[in-house]
């Protein structure tokens, strides 16, 4: 779903004053997005949006992102049928990313999993709070 080339100047943004003064955007303009299930609290991606994007998710209730690497903007479940339906959003304490609340329909992961952590555990010492 390309639209545009490139993230948007943040001085042309769509998003109100105070939202956009308080991001604190990565060189090429985007904001870690962490996408998190509802009712489950299951953490389900990562994804990057940018001032467009984030209006986007904000406005239409469907989650829209910024594509690094395809360098243009996608909805999820617009060609797979996994829609993601936005719950709540919110920024966290410094600006630099954003929490998604969705209800998931089917695989959140382009590799067809339910999250895109699924099977990819890493080995680590489990520390305790003692």
């Amino acid at each position: 779903m390309s639209e545009q080339p490139a993230p948007a100047p943040v001085s042309e943004t769509p998003l109100p004053a105070g939202l956009a003064a308080s991001l604190k955007r990565d060189s090429a303009g985007l904001v870690a997005a962490i996408v998190q299930q509802f009712d489950t609290n299951e953490v389900l991606m990562l994804g990057w949006m940018d001032d467009e994007a984030l209006h986007r998710t904000m406005t239409t209730g469907r989650v829209t992102f910024y594509s690094r690497s395809r360098q243009e903007y996608w909805r999820k479940g617009d060609t797979s049928g996994h829609v993601q339906w936005v719950k709540s959003l919110a920024l966290d304490c410094d600006g630099d990313a954003l929490l998604v609340r969705v209800d998931q329909v089917g695989a959140a992961c382009h590799t067809g999993t339910r999250t895109c952590f699924d099977g990819r555990a890493l080995d680590a010492v489990v520390g305790n709070a003692d």
